[in-house]
């Protein structure tokens, strides 16, 4: 009988080059055509509900029913113009996915008889069973309800799924006692505490401004490989990574996988997501090769953070399923294969205000250069102050194989920003006695458009070693994992700026209150800033040892594995820092610090499950039949009388082989064991701690070893799973 790899590899030489797309002649053409807009929203609303929709997305202020019901009218309208018959809340809650219950505008009249409607009590909100999401012991089982509410700051859109249409209404997921259960809520008031920070701030330098948003450009990587290999991999379509595997004569070494030219199979993939996502509003601009072989990234054009991260999750769910529909998987995971490069999300994290204005580009006047300067410095403090927050804010079970890795910033958090902005800020730092005296040499001074070349882009190298970097006009937050939601991360990164420039005005304030100026009293407290955060600057590489001795000796923590990461969230700093800021309350910190626990301990758990199943049903039962291949080789030999000494090589390797069958065997019960001990322990954090230094510390790489040394000596045509150089090299 036939193997699964071996059908899977005997399939792939009959499969097409791609399935072919026909794309549109612009990008224009078809661009945010299934989504709602303000330019759709004009066509199909009266001027009443349009500038009560406009004046929610741009000023966030509350619609009423009466209008509610005008928008849900104009809505239904446009999608059953195109072809829709049901609606769903589309929301992200805790699992770390996307979740949607669809309803169809249909319904019977008393009378009986049959109609099409969709009221504003629909749009605004639903009631998906609470209980039934990860709510960190905020829903018990018997206490179901919970509910979902428009978010009109992000579009609503159409989701086309085969022939199939749904119109998806973008919403945030609460309890019924009233504690948010997704990604989104917090996110949201992030953004509000942003803003108010950063409005008040940006009055030292222009009154016009009366908001402030934050602005992500993410990149996704990712993998993709055969469906058929995918399905002969266990371990891939439970865990999504590969718990066994012996790396391939050839990997990434060569080095000639980067930007090289894109397989025609994948070519046709990417061409397909990227119309569906065209379609969706997401605007991506930019496809190419990874380092590893079969790894690829995309990315979009920037837009404000709620949106942005709404897109990205909506992107991987697209990208999955036009990925069946080419046979192919997309593998999200941050490291599907050991050896090679892993893949991470690069959250590029900016500011802009209303009058056009970002905040961290250096302009060309001493005037917006101390703006640029005052925003620049305070994100680094904020980064200084709370690096085991955005630590945490990163921590997951896939992205511990990533970080620290040859292709990932370390577990350490510090900022890069290059050799120019580091003369500015010594320049600042260095002043002699730390005093400004005169108003207009503190501000000449600063005239950071001689100090720094304009194409600041191009003049400052990037460290690829660096989680937080500045790279001209942004910060890039490289640290965040492949299939993590961006929201975590830019919760955490928005509210930590929001408390620091907080208290930077509070700073500011009491110098002019005792007779500074206010442009001298903005420059002390930057320097004093600068000076209490120098610690996080780096420049160097990320990789060395010696930068990880370095950090030991400033004190910059070093936490590598996720349990001891989490323990930041629920800290009495950051408990102060969420709360205070009206982000998330103490009780539900401590619920996400549960369900991040739990949530690795089940990752942890599940791959341990896939690697003793592999081992007993796949990998132990190959290198026995092989082994009895060679006893009755070795046996024929002895038996016709040949010499001993002819048949030694076949009797080393048959000791090889069992001895790493025995071995092999040994771990993984010893390990199941282990499992059950760890499944004993009551408290989460001590079971998740379990389960990574123990089950995952002590065991899964021993029983890997074991297990890719076999794939080495077993005859190829007993090996039952599909083997690196099949999954990463054939297409």
């Amino acid at each position: 009988m036939e193997s699964l790899r071996f059908k899977a590899i005997n399939d792939l030489t009959s499969q097409a080059n791609g399935l072919e797309v026909e794309g549109p002649a612009k990008i224009t053409g078809i661009f945010g055509e299934n989504v709602f807009t303000l330019k759709t929203a004009r066509e199909f609303l009266s001027d009443e509900a349009y500038k009560s929709l406009n004046a929610s997305i741009k000023g966030a202020k509350k619609i009423d029913r009466a209008m509610a019901n005008q928008i849900a009218a104009g809505l239904r309208q446009w999608a059953e113009s195109k072809g829709v018959t049901h609606y769903t809340h589309w929301f992200q809650p805790l699992t770390g996915t996307t979740a949607e219950k669809h309803d169809s505008f249909f319904t019977i009249k008393g009378d009986g008889s049959a109609i099409e409607t969709f009221d504003g009590d629909a749009l605004i909100q639903q009631e998906p069973d609470a209980s039934s999401f990860p709510s960190g012991g905020i829903r018990a089982t018997f206490e179901a309800r919970g509910y979902t509410a428009w978010d009109p700051s992000s579009p609503a859109f159409i989701m086309e799924i085969g022939l199939g249409k749904t119109l998806c209404i973008p919403t945030i997921f609460v309890s019924y006692t009233g504690e948010t259960l997704d990604y989104k809520a917090p996110l949201i008031k992030s953004l509000e505490a942003l803003n108010k920070a950063a409005v008040e701030v940006c009055h030292y330098f222009d009154k016009n401004v009366s908001k402030v948003v934050a602005t992500l450009g993410w990149e996704q990587e990712y993998f993709v490989i055969d469906e058929a290999l995918f399905n002969a991999r266990p371990d891939l379509v439970l865990g999504g990574r590969t718990v066994f595997g012996h790396s391939p004569a050839k990997g990434q070494q060569l080095e000639d996988h980067y930007f090289g030219a894109i397989p025609e199979r994948i070519y046709a993939f990417m061409r397909d997501f990227e119309q569906e996502s065209y379609k969706l509003g997401i605007p991506l601009r930019t496809r190419h090769n990874e380092v590893a072989p079969s790894q690829f990234e995309c990315a979009p054009i920037f837009e404000e953070v709620s949106v942005a991260v709404d897109h990205n999750t909506l992107l991987m769910d697209v990208m999955d399923r036009v990925a069946r529909r080419h046979k192919l998987r997309a593998l999200l995971h941050e490291k599907p294969f050991a050896g090679i490069n892993g893949s991470g999300k690069h959250n590029n994290w900016s500011m802009a205000t209303d009058t056009g204005i970002n905040l961290l580009a250096p302009g060309k006047t001493p005037k917006t250069n101390l703006m640029f300067l005052t925003f620049f410095v305070n994100t680094i403090k904020a980064v200084y102050d709370y690096s085991d927050v955005l630590r945490s804010s990163i921590a997951s079970a896939g992205n511990d194989h990533r970080l620290g890795a040859n292709e990932a910033p370390p577990a350490i958090i510090s900022v890069f920003i290059g050799q120019y902005l580091n003369k500015v800020l010594n320049d600042v730092k260095e002043r002699v006695g730390g005093k400004f005296d005169e108003q207009d040499e503190a501000i000449l001074k600063l005239d950071l458009h001689r100090s720094i070349p304009e194409l600041l882009l191009d003049n400052t190298d990037r460290n690829r070693t660096s989680p937080f970097a500045f790279t001209g006009n942004k910060f890039e937050f490289r640290a965040v994992g492949s299939t993590a939601n961006c929201a975590n991360p830019m919760t955490a990164l928005n509210t930590i700026m929001a408390e620091t420039l907080k208290n930077f005005k509070k700073d500011v304030d009491a110098l002019i209150d005792k007779g500074e100026k206010k442009e001298i009293a903005i420059m002390h407290v930057i320097r004093e800033y600068i000076v209490a955060s120098e610690k996080v600057l780096f420049e160097g590489d990320g990789y060395s040892d010696e930068w990880h001795q370095e950090a030991a000796k400033r004190g910059l923590p070093n936490v590598r594995t996720t349990p001891l990461a989490l323990d930041a969230q629920v800290s009495d700093k950051a408990k102060h820092l969420f709360e205070s800021n009206n982000v998330l309350t103490h009780v539900e910190i401590e619920a996400r610090h549960e369900i991040e626990l739990e949530k690795y301990i089940k990752k942890v758990q599940i791959e341990a499950r896939i690697m003793g199943e592999l081992a007993t049903s796949h990998i132990l039962p190959a290198a026995v039949k092989y082994q009895n291949e060679l006893i009755a080789n070795i046996k024929g030999l002895k038996e016709i009388g040949m010499k001993e000494e002819t048949y030694a090589n076949q009797k080393q390797i048959l000791v090889k082989v069992s001895e790493h069958v025995n071995k092999m065997a040994e771990m993984v019960e010893k390990m199941i064991q282990a499992r059950k001990k760890a499944n004993a322990i009551a408290d989460t954090r001590e079971k998740a701690i379990a389960y990574c230094d123990t089950i995952k510390g002590e065991y899964f790489d021993q029983i890997r070893y074991h297990a890719d040394k076999l794939e080495l000596l077993v005859g190829d045509e007993y090996w039952l799973l599909p083997k690196y150089r099949e999954m990463l090299f054939l297409r």
